[in-house]
């Protein structure tokens, strides 16, 4: 189980300002230096619209599950991923064109549905954006910066974990993995926790129980470790379940867009930091390890 000691860094990006922006992006860079993943107070997600994403994602867990296989993609982890012998308890869909997706869900139409993933959506974007210009700039890559948020697409995806059997304690609800998109945000949306992260070290996992209702928990993905030539540390983690309610979460991934080539500044680059892996294809990499939960896929297929 978790760590009940070690805790993640907890930032707030509601209200930031010029005044508090220099301080700020340390503490963002530092956490994603040393911990691969932050907790975000982000209050521009108001509980009203917690509660109606919540809503909204009971009543689409609810469909059929033939409604929900409709839910098809060429790429992974776009689709709907289910029916796992070893993952048992976990079920999510992922959502490209908002609208695309809740017509294929409801022939019939569900405008309030549409209206509330999107408008969740949004806030969610603006947070990565605000989270990658901090990075950028700490970094001092400034010059990047329009070229990096432009060369990226965004997915988001709808969690749901069933309840173990007999509540039993320590029940997988999804092996620990590295994502391997740029950023991920993920937000729990009911009362129940799971979501945990391995140190850096790999000597122990932190229960990531978030502190406040507007909490959101900020990963680096492995794209984003690559581009930064392994100055940001892209994470293992896990949800654990146990108790006798299902878990809910939803969570925006930025993408590179097809055909990006990730490629590490030259600035990146120098005597203390030699170059850790070679350019590569975003999503040929994806394609090749779709599979693979390994923290070390990347270094396997594209080491420098």
């Amino acid at each position: 189980m978790g760590s009940k000691t070690q805790k993640l860094p907890l930032i707030n990006l509601s209200n930031l300002r010029e005044e508090n922006w220099e301080s700020v992006k340390i503490q963002v860079r530092q956490a994603l230096e040393e911990f691969g993943c932050f907790e975000a107070i982000y209050d521009h997600i108001h509980l009203h619209l917690q509660k109606k994403v919540l809503d909204g994602l009971k009543q689409l867990f609810d469909l059929p599950l033939q409604v929900k296989l409709c839910n098809k993609a060429q790429k992974p982890y776009h689709g709907y991923v289910g029916q796992i012998p070893s993952l048992p308890l976990y079920e999510s869909l992922g959502i490209e064109d908002v609208t695309s997706f809740t017509n294929l869900m409801w022939p019939e139409g569900n405008p309030s549905f549409r209206e509330t993933i999107q408008s969740y959506r949004e806030n969610l974007v603006e947070l990565d954006k605000i989270v990658r210009k901090l990075v950028l700039e700490s970094l001092q890559l400034g010059k990047y910066m329009d070229d990096h948020l432009n060369s990226t697409n965004y997915v988001v995806r709808v969690q749901k974990y069933d309840s173990p059997p007999n509540h039993e304690a320590g029940q997988p609800g999804l092996l620990p993995h590295t994502d391997k998109n740029i950023l991920t945000i993920l937000q729990q949306l009911n009362q129940v926790c799971g979501l945990e992260i391995l140190t850096k070290d790999g000597k122990n996992w932190i229960n990531a129980q978030p502190t406040s209702p507007y909490s959101c928990f900020v990963f680096v993905g492995i794209s984003f470790h690559a581009w930064t030539n392994g100055r940001l540390h892209s994470p293992l983690h896990r949800v654990t379940l146990t108790g006798d309610e299902a878990r809910y979460s939803i969570g925006l991934f930025s993408v590179p867009k097809e055909g990006s080539i990730i490629k590490a500044p030259d600035e990146m680059v120098d005597d203390d930091h030699p170059l850790l892996y070679k350019p590569y294809d975003h999503h040929k990499f994806i394609e090749i390890t779709s599979l693979e939960a390994s923290p070390n896929s990347l270094k396997d297929y594209y080491g420098a």
